[in-house]
């Protein structure tokens, strides 16, 4: 739980201070008054990173530094970020200076967004990191397990674009590297999925007041009790169509999740609105699952999701988020207002 915060130099603020209330929060303004920025920061100050920039396009124009300052009821958080005489981004937390935020040091937080409302109609990168991103949260060491397999799928792909005479040789590292960190993560993305569905079908029935069945897949080109000895065979006997495209065709980032209503794939079968109450079920989910392996309430963040919704998916997501430190964006207070009993309206003028 986050009780104020300060922003320096931070995007569109120059200098902002703001007291939270324990309950919901009603960020209120305009387009371009700064409501996403506000939202970004406090996912910054809980997982160390952006959703949406990079780290040097945080500090406001003009500016060589920035600064966020943060009262939890674990303590005080800072976050600075200055560009002399190098770019760089520190936290301090417990009187300890940090350069990444790893696991432990997380504060719970589900992000839902507009863009969340694609997940399941859009590319598979969104449920790729969909799993990815709540993994990361749960299970320590998956972030370095998933950055780490980034630079090595970084690597083997810019050596196919070289294409040296020894090719074959200089990839053999790379490619057994990469299906050891590709095992580790597609069990973790299973893992995740079969606790989905032991859910799944029960909070959309209650959601949509249907008894449709619900169900999730892993979808994966290799069975996943045998998944690094099946890539490493792949990336060896693909290598020239690999060579060919200038980049690596197989292993956990080209994976998905699908899912299902009714035995029928959601991308195919499923109607707008049914659609749009599973990816609520799959984000309230999020939001259960995260506090189970925390074991503290997570921070919901609601960025202008309330107008991409029609007024009973508006009233069933209130239901379920009443019992966390809530904050929403959005243009019209009235639109969110009447559906809680208690809130406070923190109102933004456009910058």
């Amino acid at each position: 739980m986050i009780t104020d915060i300060r922003l320096q130099h931070f995007r569109s603020y120059e200098d902002a201070s703001f007291e939270i209330d324990p309950g919901v929060n009603i960020i209120v303004g305009p387009n371009a008054s700064g409501k996403t920025n506000l939202l970004e920061a406090i996912l910054i100050v809980a997982l160390g990173g952006s959703y949406k920039a990079k780290d040097a396009d945080l500090i406001g124009f003009g500016s060589s530094w920035a600064r966020i300052d943060a009262d939890t009821a674990s303590g005080p958080r800072i976050v600075k970020f200055k560009t002399e005489p190098v770019f760089s981004k520190t936290f301090e937390i417990d009187e300890q200076k940090l350069s990444r935020l790893h696991q432990t040091r997380m504060l719970p937080v589900v992000l839902f967004e507009p863009n969340h409302l694609l997940l399941l109609s859009g590319s598979p990168e969104l449920r790729r990191s969909f799993l990815d991103d709540l993994i990361e949260q749960t299970e320590s060491g998956y972030g370095s397990v998933r950055r780490h397999y980034r630079r090595v799928l970084a690597q083997r792909n810019a050596l196919l674009k070289k294409n040296p005479r020894d090719l074959a040789q200089q990839l053999f590292v790379w490619n057994v590297r990469l299906g050891e960190l590709a095992g580790k993560m597609v069990r973790e993305r299973q893992a995740l999925v079969d606790r989905f569905n032991d859910h799944a079908t029960e909070l959309y029935q209650s959601l949509s007041g249907r008894t449709n069945q619900i169900s999730l897949e892993y979808a994966s080109q290799f069975a996943i009790d045998n998944y690094e000895t099946a890539l490493l065979h792949k990336l060896e006997s693909n290598l020239e169509l690999d060579v060919m495209r200038g980049y690596t065709a197989s292993g956990p980032h080209r994976d998905d999740l699908q899912v299902f209503i009714d035995s029928h794939e959601v991308s195919e079968a499923a109607s707008r609105g049914e659609t749009r109450t599973l990816v609520l079920a799959l984000k309230i989910m999020e939001l259960r699952l995260l506090e189970e392996s925390r074991g503290a309430k997570p921070i919901l963040l609601l960025d202008d999701v309330f107008s991409e919704l029609d007024t009973v998916r508006r009233q069933a997501l209130t239901k379920y988020v009443s019992d966390y430190q809530t904050f929403i964006t959005t243009t019209d207070a009235d639109v969110v207002v009447h559906h809680f009993t208690s809130s406070s309206i923190i109102p933004l003028a456009t910058n």
